[in-house]
């Protein structure tokens, strides 16, 4: 039997592989996609994911959700993605329609429908938040939850200390990383250095020459010229497929440890760390624990990855 999955999502282009990988898939069933504000607007992002998954040939139900994060302005990704979230590719528009009802609700009902299922975050957290919001006991119903965000390293794509997803709506970030989910924190900076796409995999892609591999690289274009230019990295970065990545297959992370995580909402220079406590002083009690939740169960951060493993699961999706 295959494993259920469920992927809330703000589709733009690194957000499209992962869906390619998680729909190309034998080992996992995607019972549903759920759209989050963030990269691009909830509308986009819809699209996106509904021509992601017509490319697949796949049929799942795609929810539209929140358009904007808990308590802040929407702050889009377009320089880094393009208008579109496509890198501005100009592809065609889906067939078919989003789902009826919104993705709040729909979280919550699949979830209860399927216990155990894993759940896979590649944007914000807003949609998520708001659903432990509404049905706290959907917390215990989830048997993975695999979060692309953070930056267990400190070192931040949207400032020197936090990453997009988690800096683009801090309070619901910090609302899951307290809510005693099943958190794995696949951090942004797992696909940088060699986990990017350099020229070697972007030639390999190119001689596939298959409709996926086409879309997972010219989408891509406009984020490679971004990486290179912001981040002085070699190739195309694509830290939701390696969150993706992590999610069908465990076992390419290959260090992690579990520490308690929370999210910071107020610094003005930090505003959205995930800060971990690698050290447990919080929990051995031999710091501070002044404005730290109480205790729970913690969240898995992934350090490392098997680039060679991730990068294959990858080209096995495209061909």
């Amino acid at each position: 039997m295959r494993r259920k999955l469920l992927i809330d999502t703000d589709t733009a282009s690194d957000d499209a592989v992962a869906l390619v990988m998680a729909l190309r898939s034998p080992e996992v069933e995607v019972v549903a996609i759920t759209i989050v504000a963030g990269n691009v607007d909830t509308r986009q992002g819809s699209r996106n994911a509904r021509y992601t998954v017509e490319l697949c040939g796949a049929s799942v139900p795609v929810y539209e959700g929140a358009l904007r994060p808990l308590v802040r302005a929407p702050q889009r990704a377009t320089s880094f993605h393009g208008e579109d979230g496509l890198g501005g590719q100009r592809y065609p528009a889906p067939r078919t329609a989003a789902a009826p009802g919104h993705a709040v609700p729909a979280l919550v009902e699949t979830i209860r429908s399927n216990p155990g299922l894993t759940l896979v975050t590649l944007g914000p957290l807003t949609n998520l938040a708001l659903a432990v919001a509404q049905a706290p006991e959907i917390v215990g119903l989830v048997g993975r939850c695999v979060v692309m965000g953070g930056a267990a390293c400190t070192v931040g794509n949207m400032t020197p200390a936090a990453e997009y997803n988690v800096w683009c709506d801090p309070e619901a970030a910090r609302v899951c990383f307290r809510s005693g989910l099943p958190i794995e924190m696949v951090g942004w900076e797992l696909c940088r250095g060699t986990a990017n796409l350099d020229e070697e995999d972007v030639a390999l892609c190119r001689r596939m020459d298959t409709p996926l591999s086409r879309f997972a690289i010219d989408g891509n274009a406009l984020a490679l010229r971004a990486n290179r230019e912001m981040f002085g990295d070699p190739g195309i970065p694509l830290p939701d497929p390696v969150a993706m990545a992590v999610a069908l297959d465990p076992t390419i992370c290959t260090r992690r440890s579990r520490h308690r995580v929370d999210v910071e909402c107020e610094g003005a220079l930090t505003r959205g760390m995930t800060v971990v406590d690698q050290l447990d002083v919080v929990s051995r009690g031999t710091g501070s624990a002044e404005g730290w939740p109480p205790e729970g169960p913690g969240v898995v951060v992934c350090w490392a990855i098997d680039v060679a493993r991730w990068k294959d699961l990858l080209f096995r999706s495209l061909r």
